[in-house]
């Protein structure tokens, strides 16, 4: 992958990795992937690119997907911030990774509203329903096998335990 931000900026909403309804960093630079990308031979690429992606300005990070690690582009957050009644305030927890004194990671959070600077908030007052469900219309994608609506947060396939 050449540009990490320019694949969020472009499809706006990405998973870090796996499979779901939008895009995986992941897969888009190693191609499918069986079990963790951790141990695949493209295993540095990725990691280098959810850093990157990580530490810009125009993207946050949410488990915004099935729970999982989902990258959403700046030009979203009106919508996110406008459907926070239907998505889920705890699921518009924005997750930052900040490196500790020990060297160690740990995972931040800013609760929503709270990561909502003012002039995201100004958009999505301005913003319809209609057009935030259309902006995000990725989230609400019909799920092929039961031709019924997918809520974004719900679970599909039982994760194993860690």
């Amino acid at each position: 992958m050449k540009d990490p931000l320019a694949f969020v900026e472009k499809h706006g909403v990405v998973l870090a990795s796996g499979r779901g309804p939008v895009p995986s960093v992941a897969e888009e630079i190693a191609g499918p992937i069986r079990g963790s990308w951790w141990g695949h031979p493209k295993g540095r690429a990725i990691f280098a690119a959810l850093l990157q992606i990580g530490e810009s300005e125009d993207v946050l990070c949410f488990g915004l997907v099935d729970g999982r690690l989902t990258f959403v582009h700046r030009r979203l957050w009106p919508a996110l911030a406008r459907l926070a009644g239907e998505l889920g305030r705890e699921r518009l927890t924005a997750i930052r990774q900040e490196h500790t004194a020990s060297g160690a990671h740990r995972n931040v959070e800013t609760r929503f509203p709270k990561w909502v600077p003012a002039e995201v908030g100004a958009a999505a007052k301005r913003l319809g329903l209609a057009e935030a469900r259309a902006q995000l219309s990725c989230l609400f994608a019909t799920d092929a096998g039961t031709k019924r609506a997918r809520r974004p947060g719900r679970r599909t396939r039982a994760r194993p335990a860690r």
